[in-house]
């Protein structure tokens, strides 16, 4: 179930992070696990209508954001950073990266 919903971040890069905190515990899962891999079929099957469509004219800037989450892992105490890509306002890439320490202060993070 990991490995198909893993594949299908590729087309939907908002359910990355549920899927990559659930892939983390394959080895010893538990019942809440399988419960959230539950939630995310739900998901994508509630929302298999939505995707990306660029119109022909459209403006194709691209813009990106970036942000940092001190210490939002209840796990193991460590930051989180992500970045957000658009190209013309649709979300092309969406990158979320545990940092390899445990900060002290947010200046560290």
């Amino acid at each position: 179930m990991i490995v198909s919903l893993l594949y299908l971040t590729t087309f939907k890069p908002n359910i990355m992070f549920n899927v990559c905190l659930c892939a983390r515990f394959q080895k010893e899962p538990r019942e809440v696990h399988l419960t959230t891999v539950k939630h995310i079929f739900g998901y994508l099957i509630g929302t298999s209508n939505l995707g990306l469509w660029f119109k022909g004219k459209e403006d194709f800037r691209l813009t990106s954001f970036c942000d940092v989450d001190y210490v939002g892992d209840k796990v193991e105490r460590k930051s989180t950073t992500g970045r957000c890509h658009f190209i013309g306002g649709k979300l092309v890439a969406l990158i979320c990266k545990k940092q390899g320490s445990t900060t002290l202060s947010i200046v560290e993070a």
